[in-house]
Formats: C-alpha cells, sequence, structure tokens
C-alpha cells in the first residue's frame, strides 16, 4: 500500500471509533488503557511544564495530565477530525487540541519538555520522519516517551508483520509496522535522539525512553 492509503485506512477507523474509544464499546482500543499508568510513573520522574501528547485520539491519557498537573500546559495532535473534536467537546483549560500529522509536526523548534506517544506510531508509513520532528520540537534535554505494541521474540514480532498486520489491513485498519527495541534504537540514533531505555513489558508492551 501506498502511504496515502494507510493514512486513510487509519483516517477512516478512528473517524468510526472516535465516539466510543473511551467507552465500554471501546473494544480493543481499551487495552490502549494499560499504558496510561506506565506513561505516568515515567513522566513523575522528571519536572515538564510543556508536553505534546503525539495520536493524541479523544485526548484520555490528557485528560489524566490535566487532573493530575493542572498548571502544565498541553498540546495533543491527532491525524482524524472526529477524535480531536471528542476532545475539544471536554473543554480543557490549557489544553491545545491540533489535527495534524506527527510526521510533520506543526510546532515550533524547541518547544516541549516532554513528547509522549502511546498505540499510534505503529500507523506511521514514514516513521523516521515522526522521530526527526520529535526531535525538532523537544528542547534540549527533553525526552520522548513510546508506548507501542511489540513481541519478545522475533520470530513472533516477524508473523505480526507479515502475516497479521496484512490481514488486519484487509479489514480496514491502517497498521504498518510492529517495531522491536533495536528498531527502534536505530530510528533514535539516525534523528539524533538517545534510547536511555528499551523494554519489552506485559501485554505484548514496548516501553522506550529517549532524550534530546
Amino acid at each position: 500500500m501506498t502511504d496515502k492509503e494507510y493514512k486513510q485506512l487509519s483516517l477512516n477507523e478512528f473517524a468510526k471509533a472516535a465516539k466510543v474509544y473511551e467507552t465500554d464499546k471501546g473494544g480493543v482500543y481499551k487495552m490502549c488503557r494499560k499504558d496510561y499508568p506506565d506513561v505516568l510513573a515515567e513522566l513523575e520522574k522528571e519536572p515538564f511544564t510543556d508536553l505534546l501528547d503525539c495520536g493524541c485520539g479523544p485526548a484520555p491519557m490528557l485528560t489524566l495530565l490535566h487532573e493530575k498537573y493542572p498548571e502544565k500546559h498541553y498540546t495533543g495532535i491527532d491525524l482524524t477530525p472526529e477524535m480531536i473534536e471528542v476532545a475539544k467537546s471536554k473543554n480543557m483549560e490549557g489544553v491545545e487540541l491540533v489535527v495534524g500529522d506527527c510526521e510533520k509536526l506543526p510546532f515550533a523548534d524547541n518547544s516541549f519538555d516532554v513528547v509522549i506517544c502511546c498505540q499510534s506510531f505503529h500507523h506511521y508509513p514514514n516513521v523516521q520522519d515522526f522521530f526527526n520532528s520529535v526531535h525538532r520540537v523537544l528542547r534540549p534535554g527533553g525526552r520522548l516517551i513510546l508506548r507501542d505494541m511489540t513481541a519478545k521474540t522475533a520470530p513472533v514480532l516477524w508473523f505480526f508483520n507479515h502475516v497479521e498486520l496484512p490481514v488486519v489491513n484487509m479489514t480496514g485498519h491502517g497498521d504498518v509496522h510492529v517495531y522491536g527495541v533495536e528498531e527502534v534504537r536505530a530510528l533514535c540514533r539516525k534523528a539524533g535522539l538517545t534510547l536511555e531505555s528499551g523494554e519489552k513489558r506485559g501485554f505484548f508492551r514496548l516501553h522506550c525512553v529517549a532524550r534530546k
């Protein structure tokens, strides 16, 4: 598939999911909630003022952060207009919400202390562009906290990418690639980021922290 076709699949998928994403009818999307405690724990390790959530969806993570740290400034970006509409309906003060492409972040250089990305970057067809963009918008010393799917062994990762994802794409999902730690390390290095930690955790989760 072309880059445009992958993105259109994601737009179609998440336009339909926007209204149910945070409800009991969210289906597979409810599994994303397992990422939130680990991201919150990572954020508690260092002070921050400005945070960007890439692929924020209807802003469930930003909602939690806004409740916990209401004095901070938050920005969320998502490719799907319907997701941003739901996020904006929450009327969170100090939260800016933008429809945009995470491969080409529409923000000034050195704008954020932290960038978080949960269950989103496996949808990006030009994933190196995402890491390059993150490096540009992070302030010196800033962090990228990345959560996504992965597998503990190379054969299972191969199965995901060569068997499962093509089938999933046929059902209307825009999943491009599931990454391992070393792939993320290489992407970070090429972008000028240093991968400080990369772990395979429970629930087939990749947990990475990189620094500018």
